[in-house]
């Protein structure tokens, strides 16, 4: 097989994935988009491993090697990302990208402290009368 075939799906797959991380807007869709990225980077990885493993006499297999690394690190990103869309969703009520960026806290929007506050001692006399 060439190396020319994995290399424009892997191109394809990227592609897409980058398209969804842009235009999506439900935060699940974008973490399902990154590790279409993530897969199209391992299809290069192993295609790249095999076309270099057929020219040179040794057979090391490093692109596979980092292909299982690779698959490691982003289950656990997934894991990571789908525990905070899930907080974020029962904190918020949507996991809608958008929506997260209005609803943040702005300094205009947290209470101010009251100017003159009462002294404890003025709220002990007061409690005794």
């Amino acid at each position: 097989m060439h190396l020319a075939y994995p290399a424009v799906l892997s191109a394809l797959l990227f592609c897409t994935g980058l398209y969804g991380v842009l235009a999506r807007r439900n935060a699940i869709l974008v973490l399902m988009s990154v590790e279409l990225m993530l897969n199209a980077v391992n299809l290069n990885l192993v295609a790249f491993d095999v076309w270099l493993s057929k020219a040179a006499a040794d057979t090391l297999h490093s692109g596979q090697a980092l292909t299982l690394f690779t698959i490691a690190i982003a289950a656990a990103e997934i894991g990571i990302g789908l525990a905070i869309v899930l907080a974020v969703y029962r904190n918020r009520g949507t996991s809608d990208i958008d929506r997260l960026r209005d609803t943040a806290e702005t300094p205009e929007t947290t209470p101010h402290p009251p100017e003159n506050p009462p002294h404890p001692r003025d709220e002990k006399a007061e409690a005794a009368a």
